[in-house]
């Protein structure tokens, strides 16, 4: 395989090391180098991303748009093949080669507020560099992929057929779901009364997806574009949170390792506003706390009903691994619920700090 790829991008394959890349789960990845130079060789998932051609229209839509707009922004595209082509095609696989960014580096966990204000950065500048983008001209890569109101549709259908040992085992997290049906009801309120704007969003915000700088930290750029759509920023920001704020992933077992890191809210805020804050509406800007409600509480939800449904779409390695992840889950957003009042008090402060520093600079 290696060699049919490679060749199709004119590299004799002889020449190179190929070694796994990465801690991504759903594509294949392998960095490819020698003393010279070095490459990102992926395998695309097509069970997840059934029309990879999307992936590659949109990728090439938002270059264009940016070679224009920001040329000077990192935006790691593929490379073309010899014969011009995104992807190359074998055996019914699809493949692509990414340029390696040097002096750069990617983390699976944030351990410092730092981190998640650059990666919070780096995210919310993407958005605002696209803010002008027709979002229109984007395909979507994954049907309904933060469809909430369709996760409570298939929830409920879960419901209705799972077994009754399923439903007496998971009967405390189901309760929880339906607790926190407001969850959803408020979505579809802020949907239909078009409180929220259509935008170009990642949708996949976890710390992985940014490159850092080897030496200093800083960020660099957003990579993993698969899933760049149309959507709506609580998707960016509550996936942030999900992911950022405790140090416990959704794996975790013991639930009292899952706690709500304060400074790493403030961070995610700070960093993601210091590029939206002239993008965001007013009315998005009071939903920012809500986005991790809607992100957490989705994750939940879909791992819940696939526990109902048998384990048919999440991989598991033991018989209640589906029920744990969601409990897990119910667990941070309660825990993440219980904070709002806090989180409300780091936004004024973050803004009246704003404030003060625009006023002595006038002054």
């Amino acid at each position: 395989m290696f060699q049919e790829v490679l060749g199709a991008y004119g590299l004799n394959v002889e020449k190179f090391k190929i070694e796994p890349f990465g801690s991504g789960l759903i594509n294949h990845t392998w960095k490819v180098y020698n003393n010279e130079v070095a490459y990102i060789l992926q395998e695309v998932n097509t069970e997840v991303f059934r029309q990879p051609q999307n992936i590659a229209q949109n990728i090439e839509t938002i270059k264009k748009y940016l070679d224009q707009t920001a040329p000077k922004y990192l935006f790691v595209a593929p490379i073309p093949a010899s014969n011009g082509d995104d992807f190359v095609l074998l055996n019914e696989h699809f493949y692509r080669v990414f340029p390696f960014v040097e002096n750069s580096c990617s983390i699976d966990f944030v351990h410092h507020p730092e981190q998640a204000y650059h990666a919070a950065k780096q995210f919310g500048k993407f958005t605002r560099m696209l803010c002008a983008f027709n979002v229109k001209k984007l395909k979507p890569t994954i049907e309904d992929f933060h469809n909430l109101p369709l996760r409570i549709e298939q929830f409920k259908a879960a419901l209705e057929q799972a077994s009754d040992e399923r439903i007496g085992e998971a009967k405390f997290a189901i309760s929880e779901i339906i607790r926190h049906y407001d969850i959803e009801e408020q979505y579809g309120h802020m949907v239909d009364s078009g409180a929220l704007s259509l935008r170009v969003v990642h949708h996949d915000t976890k710390i992985s997806n940014v490159l850092l700088q080897v030496e200093s930290g800083v960020g660099l750029c957003v990579i993993d574009l698969d899933t760049v759509m149309p959507g709506y920023f609580i998707s960016d920001v509550g996936d942030m949170m999900r992911t950022y704020l405790s140090e416990a992933n959704e794996e975790e077992r013991d639930f009292n390792k899952i706690a709500i890191r304060e400074d790493v809210f403030a961070a995610i805020h700070k960093g993601y506003m210091e590029e939206m804050d002239q993008v965001l509406s007013f009315t998005e800007k009071q939903f920012f706390i809500y986005a991790g409600k809607f992100m957490i509480y989705m994750q939940a939800v879909r791992f819940i009903a696939d526990f109902l449904n048998g384990d048919i779409y999440y991989k598991t390695t033991y018989p209640e691994h589906n029920l744990i992840r969601g409990l897990n889950q119910i667990d941070l957003l309660n825990k993440y619920i219980a904070k709002q009042l806090k989180f409300e008090e780091i936004i004024k402060k973050i803004n009246d700090d704003k404030v003060g520093d625009a006023k002595t600079i006038l002054n």
